[in-house]
């Protein structure tokens, strides 16, 4: 227990610097190296051995996210000219590239890797990084440098990190009925409802935090539908926690990683976090 409350203060010590740095390169950069971390991890735990898919695909997952938005690497490189540089070549070529790039590496090691790697360094290099660049798309959403942006990020991450925390201590206190126990055991129906209780009042407090200090408050409309959907996403957060938890079973591993000591790995920290970053990166795209 002590050493995870010393990881979470690390964790929380770098998400001010992040925050502080949140219009700067260095938010582009930190969440690349987790992208990369989250790819080495999966394609660990799966126990790819062909050293050009692993090389390749940890390279390609590092920079997916500086290649996600024009306004990744403001102010060192303007709009404008990283636009030109990253719409040079359509995107969906270069993944066609890097897809049929790994089939070949399959056919040229066959004896060590089987078409199962291909599969899941796809997702793991493609797929995985995608989420995390939409913290920077999400940033973005409505311009470079809108506050709103940083409230999504922060809906998306209370979403899913609140209602684990909620979910742990409800089911510790109330726990009784086992949510999914061939998948994850300790999980039940009373903590994952304290947790979607705890991580919407969460958000309430929140926006109304938000609406306090930002120069711009958030319409009505939005804060309604954000609000008011915000138990689905939390519900896809879990559903994203007990998928990472099957790929683990599958894989015979406990945690992802250990670089984070206490609680595992980048994959293991941000898992559900996946699902509410897409969940509410795709309800901004309708409704905003």
């Amino acid at each position: 227990m002590k050493q995870r409350v010393i990881t979470a203060f690390a964790l929380l010590a770098l998400l001010i610097v992040v925050v502080w740095q949140i219009y700067t390169p260095f938010f582009a950069l930190v969440v690349s190296v987790f992208s990369a971390i989250a790819t080495y991890e999966i394609m660990t735990c799966a126990k790819i051995s062909n050293k050009f898919i692993r090389i390749t695909g940890i390279a390609f997952s590092f920079l997916i996210p500086f290649f996600s938005n024009a306004s990744a690497l403001e102010p060192l490189v303007k709009t404008d000219e990283w636009f030109n540089v990253i719409n040079a070549v359509p995107r969906v070529v270069i993944i066609a590239v890097v897809v049929i790039a790994f089939f070949l590496a399959m056919l040229k090691g066959y004896s060590h890797t089987k078409f199962e790697d291909v599969a899941i360094a796809i997702v793991a290099c493609i797929f995985v990084p995608w989420c995390y660049s939409l913290f920077i798309l999400l940033r973005d959403i409505l311009g470079y440098k809108t506050q709103f942006g940083i409230y999504l990020i922060f809906y998306a991450l209370i979403t899913a990190l609140v209602t684990d925390i909620g979910a742990q201590l409800g089911g510790m206190k109330f726990g009784k009925t086992k949510m999914s126990p061939n998948i994850s055991p300790k999980k039940t129906v009373e903590g994952a409802c304290c947790g979607i209780v705890l991580g919407f009042f969460a958000n309430c407090a929140a926006f109304l935090l938000y609406n306090h200090f930002a120069i711009v408050p958030i319409p009505k409309f939005y804060a309604a539908v954000f609000l008011g959907i915000s138990p689905v996403i939390q519900a896809l957060g879990m559903a994203g926690d007990l998928t990472a938890s099957v790929l683990k079973r599958n894989f015979g591993v406990k945690d992802f990683g250990n670089i984070f000591p206490g609680h595992g790995g980048v994959m293991d920290r941000f898992d559900s976090t996946l699902f509410t970053l897409t969940a509410t990166y795709c309800v901004a795209l309708i409704v905003v």
